[in-house]
C-alpha cells in the first residue's frame, strides 16, 4: 500500500491547526514525512542525520499528549529540521567537515530549544557546505552534494542547501538555516522557497565558532511566507547565550503580514550597482515587480550609491569570519578531505592585515550611512536574490566567473551579502522560473529592525504571485 504524502505539503500554519483540532495526529504526520524522506532523499541528499524510528517515537509522545488533552505548543507535531552548523545535543555537529565527524555537543543551541519547546517534531539535521564557506553549492567530503530538487545534478545553493532542498521537496515544513553572506537566501532562491535573514540579533545566534559576529544569523526556510513568519515568532527574542540578541519586539509576525502595502515606496535595483545579472533572471525579476504596482505601492528604479562592496565584504567580514575556524583543524594536512578553496580561505586569513580589516570596516560604516540616507526615501529595497539560476554541481560559480579570482567567484554573483554587512532584514521569495524550469528568487529588504515590514511585503507579493502550488 502506498502512503499518501498529502500532509507533507500542507503549510505548517494549517497543519498545526489540524493537530490542535484533533483532525490528524503527529503520528499521522510523521508516517507520511518519514516515508517521503525515505523515498526522495536518496536522490536529493538533504539530510545528514535522520533516524526514522526516533522520529516515530517522538511523534508517538506528541500524539499521546494531544490525546490526553495537554496544552499544546504552537508547533505541536509540525516537522522541522536543523542545519549541521547548529548544535543539537547528542548529535554530530560536523560543520560538513570530515575531520569533525565525531564532534558531539552536549547542549542545544537556543534555536533548537525554542523549536523543541514549541512542540515541533524534529526530523534531523540538514547538509551544508564545509564550514559554511560559500553560498553556491552544498557539498562536502563527509556527506557529498545536495542536489537541487528542480534539476538533479545542479546546485541547491549554500550553505543551507540541505534545508532549502528539503523544504522544496516536501520533506518537512520548517527548516532552520544560517546566513553569513546569503546562506539562507541563496539556496531559497535556487530551490524556489522562502528564506529570511532577519535583523541582526533578532534570533539569538549560536553558530560556532565566532558567535559574536554581527553579520551571521539564523533564519527560517519554508515554502510559504506565513510559515516563515510563524517560525520567526518562535525563534525571535533575547537569550543569554548571545549578548547581541534583541529583546522581544512584541510583534506577532503572522498577524502583521495580513496588512497591505498600499502607498509604500519601493526602490527596485536590478543589480545593486556591482553585479552582472543573467538576462533571463533580470527579466523574470523585472516582470515580477509589476506585482508591487498592482498592490498599490509606488516603484522607482534606484540603487544606493555605496560603490562596490565586494572587497570590503571579503576583507572585513568573510575572510575573518571563516578564519574564526582556523584552529579547528590542521587545514593544510587535511588536503583531500577538505575543499581546496576552503583551505585557500584559511591562507587568505593568514595574509590579511589589520590595515586591510580596518579599511573594510571604514567602507562598511560609510556603506551604512549611504543606505540609511537612501532608505529615508523608501520603505523597501528590492532586487534579484542572485544573478543566476542553478548551475551544475561541478561548478563553483557561474560560467562567466570561473576563471576569476576566488573572491569574485564567491561574491560577484550573489546580491545578498550587502545586507549581512548592514545587518538589516532581507527575504528571498520565488519570482518565477527560467525557460528550462529553474527557480529564480526576488530579494525584498528593509530598514534596520523592519522584519515585520519585509515579511508583510513578501506576503503581499505571494498573494499577488502565488507559488506554493508548484512542486519539483
Amino acid at each position: 500500500m502506498t502512503i499518501s504524502d498529502e500532509l507533507c505539503w500542507i503549510p505548517a500554519s494549517e497543519l498545526a491547526g489540524k493537530i490542535r483540532r484533533g483532525e490528524v495526529t503527529p503520528t499521522d504526520v510523521a508516517e507520511q514525512v518519514v516515508a517521503r524522506i525515505e523515498t526522495v532523499d536518496p536522490e536529493v541528499n538533504a539530510f545528514v542525520t535522520f533516524d526514522r524510528e526516533q522520529v516515530l517515537r517522538d511523534a508517538a509522545e506528541l500524539t499521546a499528549a494531544q490525546r490526553r488533552g495537554d496544552e499544546l505548543g504552537p508547533l505541536h507535531g509540525v516537522p522541522y529540521s536543523i542545519k549541521d552548523l547548529t548544535a543539537v545535543a547528542g548529535l554530530p555537529l560536523t560543520f560538513g567537515l570530515a575531520p569533525l565527524k565525531d564532534n558531539i555537543p552536549d547542549r542545544d543551541a537556543a534555536v533548537v530549544t525554542r523549536m523543541r519547546e514549541s512542540g515541533g517534531l524534529f526530523l534531523g539535521k540538514t547538509n551544508t557546505i564545509e564550514s559554511g564557506y560559500h553560498c553556491g553549492s552544498t557539498d562536502n567530503h563527509l556527506f557529498g552534494p545536495t542536489h537541487n530538487p528542480w534539476k538533479h545534478g545542479s546546485i541547491a545553493g549554500g550553505s543551507s542547501g540541505g534545508a532549502a532542498a528539503a523544504a522544496a521537496a516536501g520533506m518537512g515544513q520548517l527548516h532552520e538555516g544560517s546566513d553569513g553572506a546569503g546562506s539562507v537566501r541563496s539556496p531559497s532562491s535556487l530551490c524556489g522557497v522562502v528564506g529570511l535573514k532577519p535583523t541582526g540579533g533578532r534570533i539569538p545566534q549560536s553558530i560556532l565558532p565566532g558567535r559574536y559576529n554581527t553579520w551571521v544569523h539564523h533564519g527560517p526556510i519554508t515554502r510559504t511566507v506565513t510559515d516563515n513568519a510563524l517560525m520567526l515568532n518562535i525563534l525571535a527574542g533575547k537569550d543569554s547565550s548571545d549578548p547581541t540578541s534583541l529583546p522581544d519586539d512584541v510583534i506577532d509576525y503572522v498577524a502583521e503580514i495580513d496588512h497591505d502595502i498600499k502607498g509604500w515606496r519601493v526602490a527596485y535595483s536590478p543589480d545593486l550597482g556591482y553585479a552582472q545579472v543573467d538576462p533571463e533572471v533580470a527579466e523574470i525579476c523585472r516582470t515580477a515587480m509589476a506585482a508591487f504596482e498592482e498592490l498599490g505601492a509606488h516603484v522607482t528604479e534606484a540603487t544606493p550609491a555605496w560603490g562596490n562592496p565586494v572587497e570590503a565584504m571579503w576583507n572585513g567580514v568573510w575572510v575573518p569570519g571563516i578564519g574564526s575556524g582556523y584552529d579547528l583543524v590542521d587545514w593544510e594536512n587535511e588536503r583531500g578531505r577538505v575543499d581546496d578553496n576552503l583551505i585557500e580561505l584559511m591562507h587568505e586569513a593568514e595574509r590579511l592585515t589589520g590595515v586591510d580589516v580596518a579599511r573594510a570596516d571604514v567602507f562598511r560604516g560609510a556603506m551604512w550611512d549611504t543606505f540609511a540616507d537612501f532608505m529615508t526615501g523608501y520603505d523597501l529595497l528590492v532586487c534579484p536574490t542572485l544573478t543566476d539560476a542553478a548551475f551544475p554541481l561541478t561548478q563553483f560559480a557561474p560560467d562567466r566567473l570561473l576563471d576569476a579570482p576566488l573572491r569574485r567567484q564567491a561574491l560577484e554573483w550573489v546580491l545578498t551579502f550587502p545586507f549581512n554587512m548592514l545587518t538589516t532584514p532581507a527575504i528571498s521569495v520565488p519570482a518565477g522560473f527560467t525557460s528550462d524550469g529553474r527557480p529564480v528568487g526576488l530579494q525584498i529588504t528593509g530598514r534596520q529592525q523592519a522584519d515585520a515590514a519585509v515579511l508583510r511585503a513578501a506576503a503581499n507579493f505571494e498573494r499577488a504571485r502565488p507559488w506554493a502550488q508548484h512542486r519539483p
